[in-house]
This record gives structure tokens, C-alpha cells and sequence, in this order.
């Protein structure tokens, strides 16, 4: 049987052929992935010649091309496209591939040619790519166990076979659990406030599972996000939320022994290989380079917005008062009350501004934004074959160098139950050489918003907007990586750093140029009017306090567990969460607080553990460089922006301090976020 895995794409930049690739493709591709592997790697070992950057360093950058084409291929379905099959496939092949990497990490003929290479390499002479690439291939060998005794390394590659498991169960665990919660109601009045866009949606929903003329409300963020904010009622809103802040704490999904398991394991790994505590691991490699850096970072940041934050909570309980007499606010009310009280001290509303943006011309003014910005042109293309009808392939150029720069695909609709709940950025193939030979990146956004109903297009909030140019921003510096090697191209790049090229283009979806690219009201045509810019724009820094608050609490939760793992444990991870929260909780009084840990795939399944400090961290940096546009009056400004592209194409191949240096001229100014969010005069004064 032939395996579309396994065999050279005939598609144009050779991208996958998702019409062949089956289910049942998967499993023989990885294990004859790793059995090609494991030869190229035995090819390396036995080779007479002196250890060489070319025959061992170059060679093992590309030592597993099959096997990471099939695996990668595999993940990206199983997040993008879910179903039993392939989430039980995952219980087989992640521990097989866990197993092989642990095999070469700690395989001691490799690492003897590794740290050979290592120890005679003059950085004078060579590339940045090239000393990139050597230091941390050692580092990495170093880092996964090279330099153990031997029943430590047998140790390690159980530990790393157990977490291979556990980690896609806690995230199998979120997704059904947040599919499963359906609540149907036949009056319409019990979801008053709703908007219509929102209301058809669930009426679609609801016909579809046998509940014909009913509405069915789930925990999906398109139709959460709107219950909570909108609806007049009380009781359905306190319904949805307690739903939602106690996924997987004591239901069928529960995370909390997974959690726990993670945890331990993480924490026995980064004690046998020297580390005090998994964050100490986790940070060598990052800017922050120590939990004592993050911690302060954090607490500086919190001394800030947490007296915003409570200024915040205060006007809200005032006006819930003031309004409908309300003494005892809980946390079903806040987003319903603050989006009141926005209206009224603005006199905006954030659903004025769908009709405005139908999704096909969102895109459409993104991509003619970054034409704008980089020069980079995306043209979609029929031809390839795609793994769901929702999804959108473009061939994309870069019309500044003439070069074609990769395939991009948009999945930008949700499928509840099977596809992941959020949004984010991933590559089906990272630009690099494959098979002696740089091939173009093939990239993809796959994202959950508001679906097409009762024919109209579908029609996406300003939040939505935020997050599309937030992953675009991910996917261009993915297709704009330079580098001949994978592991430094694109957004391979330090972890606190990664989030820069993205969060950075959020700011330009505030702006009235980029407004008149993206917007056009779905009926009549006309672009996002001057007076509702103005309003959104007045409106963008309101509660940003309170918003701020709760990241930074994320941030600094993550860092405790991560850093306190035995203290964590023995208290019991739902206390030791309850006690660390209480500093960042607006409302000490609520009758019920969401239980995070069990529901926080981004630290215990998706690679940010001892990590999710980053987001603040990139925060402070994309705030200083937007002001690079900024200072020169033109948010396009052609030399800022190829300053910028840059430092998008250099990847990970330098520091990124260094290149953050080059493109502003100096280190970023801390300031710079809190100008951004209006945290001066009153509320700055008050930390």
C-alpha cells in the first residue's frame, strides 16, 4: 500500500496531500519515519571521516525529515480535526516518538561527535546560523540527559515516555469536556440581550443535534463569550459560567490527577538533570533566564494594575447599583455590567461594529495590510486539496525580493466536540532544508470564529479581528524565516520572544488606515464609519486594569507551580491555587471562584509551562515597537517595517535581545505598555 506520507508530494512547494492521507496512513508513516531515522542516524555514528558542522551537526539537523513530515502532519490534524480515531492513535505514537527522541538524546557514540564538533568550533568562523544551530544542538544533547549516569538516563526516557501521555489526555480532556455542555431552551426570552448573529447560531446549533425550534447555548467562545456579556438573564449567565469554571474539576474530564502526574514528572526530570525546579529548566533558554527575573517582572507589573483593577471593579459595582440595584455582584455579572456601563460612558456597543466585518473581507484587508507593511502577497489557490471545506490555501510571495515564500492555509470556523477550542499558528512544514534541498515553509492559522448563519456571511466581533492579525502575525514570521535550518527558522525563536511578531500587528486593527482596509458593512458596503473608529478607539483601554490583572495572575500561577512543585503538591493543587489567586481577585466576596488549573492546557499541554509570563513579556516589547511606527507619523513607514521584517526573517539564528536592539536602536522601554493601556496619571500614580 502506498503511503502519501512516506512519498514526495506532487502539489506545488510539495504540500501535503490531504485527499490521499488517511487515518489509517498515520501509524506505519511515523514507524517507518523512525526506522529512516534511526539509519540516518547510525549513517552519522559510522562515519569514518573527523566529526564535521557538515557531517554530523548539518547531518543531524535533517537526520528525521519523515518522520517529523508524518508526525507534524499528525498533530496538526488532530487539533485541527479531532475524532476518536485519531486522538487514540495519539497513545501509540507519542510515546513511540518520545521514545526515539530519547533514544538519539541520549545516544553516547552521537553525543561524542556533538560535543567534538562543539569543542573545536571557532564562533569567529563561522555563520550565525551555523553557531546557532551547533550551540544549541550541544545545549540541547546537554539538556535531555547526554551527560548522565546510565540508570538516570533510563529514568529520564520513562519519564519521558510517561508525559508523552499525559499531556494530550489533559488536552483531550479540555476539548470534550467543553463539547459535551449543551443547554437547550424553546423561549426566547430566556435569552434576551443576545445578539441576533449569536441567537441564530444556536438555533443552527440546536436543529442539528434533533432540537428543532429550540436554542442550544455551549461553552464554545463564540457563543460563551456573547451569553455572558449580553444576556439580560441572571440566572442563565450564572448557569454558563459556573459551567465553564468548573471544566474538568470533577466531572467525567477531570484533569486534576493528569495535572498533579505532569507536575511531578516535570519536576523529577529537571532535578536529574541539575535543575532546582522545572522553571529554572525551562528558563536557562529564554531572556528572562531565571524565576527570580519573572517574578519581578510580575510584581512590578502588578503593582501597577492591580489599583487599576480595583478602580475598575469599583465603577462596575457602582453602576450595577446605580442601574438595577444590584449589592452582591458576582462574576457572571462583571462582563454583563461592564459592557453596560461601556455602552453608556461611550455610547458604543462592541456588536456595532460586526455587520461591519464579514470575514471574506477581513481577510481579504489583512492580507492588502501586510502587502502593505512587507510587501508579502497572498493569492489563494483551488488547487491544493484541504483536510476540511472550511479551510482557505494561498500561495504567498514576497513582491519586495521577488521570492516565493511559502503555502498558507486559513481554518478559521469552529467544529465543537472535535476541533481545539482558541486560535493559533502552527506549520504543517517549517522553511528549511528537507532532503538537501530549502523548501519553502507551509504554515496555517486555525482559529474559532463566529460561523456564517441564516445566510448571512459570517460576521466577526473586533476581538476576532485581534486574534486573526494576532495569528497572521505568527504565520508571517513563520513564511518569512531565512534560515537554512528549521529548528532556528521562522518562529523558532526563544519563547518570550515569540509572541512579539504577533501581538505587535494587534495594534494596527485600532488604526483608521488599516480600518478602511479591513471593514465594509455587509449590506450597504461601506467602510467602518469615522464616528464608531473614534468610539472603539475611546473605549480600547476601558477595564484594561482589570484585564491586565487577571494575565498577570495567569503568569504568576504558572511560575509557582512551576517553580514550588513539591509545595504545590503536598497543599493540594486547588488550595495552593485558591491562596495564590486570592491576590489577583477582584472580588473577594464571589460565591464561587473558576477553578483554573484543571482548564490551563496553554501550561500543562501546549508548551507553555513556566511560560505564559511570555505574553505579558512580548507585551511590553510589540508596545515600544509600535511607537517605532508611531514616532515617524506614518504607520507604514517603509523603513521601520523593513527594519522589522528583519528581524522576523532572522528567526532564531541571534539573540533576540540583539535583534530587538537593531530594529529599535536601543532595549525596550517598559513604559512603553503602560502609555499603550493608559495606566498613567491617576491609576499609575496609585501603584
Amino acid at each position: 500500500m502506498t503511503n502519501p506520507l512516506l512519498e514526495t508530494s506532487t502539489l506545488p512547494n510539495l504540500a501535503p496531500r490531504f485527499d490521499l492521507i488517511k487515518t489509517e496512513h498515520f501509524e506505519p508513516a511515523i514507524t517507518e519515519g523512525i526506522i529512516r531515522a534511526r539509519a540516518n542516524i547510525a549513517a552519522i555514528k559510522n562515519n569514518k571521516d573527523t566529526p564535521s558542522f557538515e557531517n554530523t551537526i548539518e547531518a543531524l539537523e535533517t537526520s528525521s525529515d519523515d518522520l517529523d513530515t508524518a508526525h507534524t502532519i499528525y498533530h496538526n490534524l488532530l487539533s485541527a480535526v479531532g475524532g476518536d480515531e485519531l486522538q487514540a492513535l495519539s497513545e501509540k505514537l507519542d510515546p513511540a516518538v518520545a521514545a526515539y527522541s530519547s533514544e538519539v538524546a541520549l545516544d553516547a557514540d552521537l553525543f561524542a561527535r556533538v560535543k567534538a564538533v562543539y569543542d573545536a568550533a571557532d564562533k569567529n568562523k563561522m555563520s550565525d546560523e551555523q553557531w546557532t544551530l551547533l550551540d544549541n544542538t550541544y545545549k540541547g544533547f546537554v539538556r535531555n540527559g547526554a551527560l548522565l549516569p546510565e540508570d538516570k538516563k533510563e529514568r529520564l526516557k520513562a519519564i519521558d515516555q510517561e508525559m508523552s501521555v499525559l499531556a494530550p489526555k489533559y488536552r483531550e480532556n479540555n476539548t470534550k469536556a467543553r463539547g459535551a455542555f449543551a443547554y437547550f431552551t424553546a423561549d426566547k426570552n430566556e435569552l434576551a440581550g443576545i445578539p441576533d448573529i449569536i441567537l441564530a447560531a444556536m438555533e443552527e446549533s440546536a436543529t442539528k443535534k434533533g432540537k428543532t425550534g429550540e436554542y442550544c447555548v455551549t461553552l464554545d467562545y463564540a457563543v460563551y463569550i456573547p451569553v455572558v456579556t449580553y444576556a439580560h438573564n441572571r440566572a442563565l449567565r450564572e448557569k454558563i459560567w459556573r459551567a465553564n469554571a468548573a471544566l474538568c474539576a470533577g466531572d467525567a474530564w477531570d484533569t486534576t490527577k493528569l495535572a498533579e502526574q505532569i507536575l511531578a514528572l516535570s519536576n523529577e526530570r529537571a532535578q536529574l538533570l541539575g535543575y532546582k525546579t522545572p522553571a529554572h529548566y525551562v528558563l536557562e533558554r529564554r531572556m528572562a533566564e531565571t524565576p527570580e527575573t519573572v517574578f519581578k517582572f510580575l510584581d512590578d507589573l502588578k503593582k501597577r494594575y492591580k489599583p487599576a483593577g480595583l478602580q475598575d471593579i469599583a465603577m462596575v459595582k457602582k453602576f450595577a447599583h446605580e442601574k438595577d440595584g444590584l449589592d452582591d455582584i458576582q462574576p457572571w455579572d462583571t462582563a454583563y455590567y461592564s459592557e453596560k456601563l461601556k455602552e453608556e460612558k461611550f455610547s458604543f456597543n462592541d456588536e456595532e461594529l460586526r455587520p461591519y466585518f464579514p470575514i471574506e473581507k477581513v481577510l481579504a484587508g489583512t492580507f492588502a495590510h501586510f502587502s502593505r507593511l512587507f510587501s508579502i502577497r497572498f493569492v489563494e489557490n483551488k488547487n491544493y486539496p484541504l483536510y476540511h471545506p472550511d479551510v482557505k490555501a494561498y500561495d504567498v510571495f514576497d513582491d519586495e525580493t521577488n521570492v516565493f515564500r511559502g503555502t498558507f492555509y486559513a481554518d478559521l470556523f469552529p467544529r465543537p466536540g472535535e476541533k481545539k477550542e482558541g486560535a493559533w499558528a502552527t506549520s504543517f512544514r517549517d522553511g528549511g532544508i528537507y532532503k538537501g534541498e530549502k523548501r519553502a515553509p507551509v504554515v496555517a492559522i486555525v482559529c474559532n470564529f463566529t460561523k456564517p448563519v441564516a445566510g448571512k456571511p459570517a460576521l466577526v466581533t473586533h476581538n476576532e479581528v485581534e486574534t486573526l492579525f494576532h495569528e497572521m502575525g505568527h504565520a508571517l514570521h513563520g513564511l518569512l524565516g531565512s534560515s537554512p535550518y528549521r529548528s532556528i527558522s521562522g518562529y523558532h525563536v526563544l519563547w518570550d520572544f515569540v509572541e512579539l511578531p504577533s501581538q505587535v500587528q494587534e495594534n494596527w486593527t485600532y488604526e483608521p488606515q488599516t480600518l478602511a482596509l479591513i471593514s465594509s458593512h455587509y449590506e450597504t458596503g461601506e467602510s467602518l464609519p469615522a464616528d464608531l473608529i473614534e468610539k472603539m478607539r475611546a473605549a480600547k483601554n476601558f477595564m484594561a486594569g482589570s484585564f491586565g490583572l487577571r494575565q498577570i495572575g495567569l503568569a504568576t500561577l504558572d511560575m509557582h507551580f512551576y517553580s514550588e512543585v513539591d509545595k504545590a503538591l503536598s497543599t493540594g493543587l486547588a488550595k495552593f491555587e485558591d491562596a495564590l489567586m486570592d491576590e489577583f481577585r477582584l472580588l473577594p466576596n464571589a460565591k464561587v471562584t473558576p477553578r483554573i488549573f484543571t482548564n490551563f492546557s496553554h501550561i500543562f499541554a501546549g508548551g507553555y509551562s513556566a511560560g505564559y509570563y511570555s505574553y505579558k513579556w512580548a507585551e511590553v516589547l510589540d508596545a515600544d515597537a509600535f511607537e517605532a511606527f508611531r514616532e515617524t507619523d506614518d504607520l507604514y513607514n517603509s523603513a521601520v517595517a523593513k527594519k522589522f521584517k528583519t528581524l522576523l526573517s532572522s528567526g532564531g539564528a541571534r539573540p533576540p535581545a540583539v535583534l530587538y536592539r537593531e530594529f529599535r536602536g536601543r532595549d525596550a522601554d517598559v513604559a512603553a505598555l503602560a502609555r499603550r493601556e493608559g495606566l498613567t496619571g491617576d491609576k499609575a500614580n496609585a501603584a
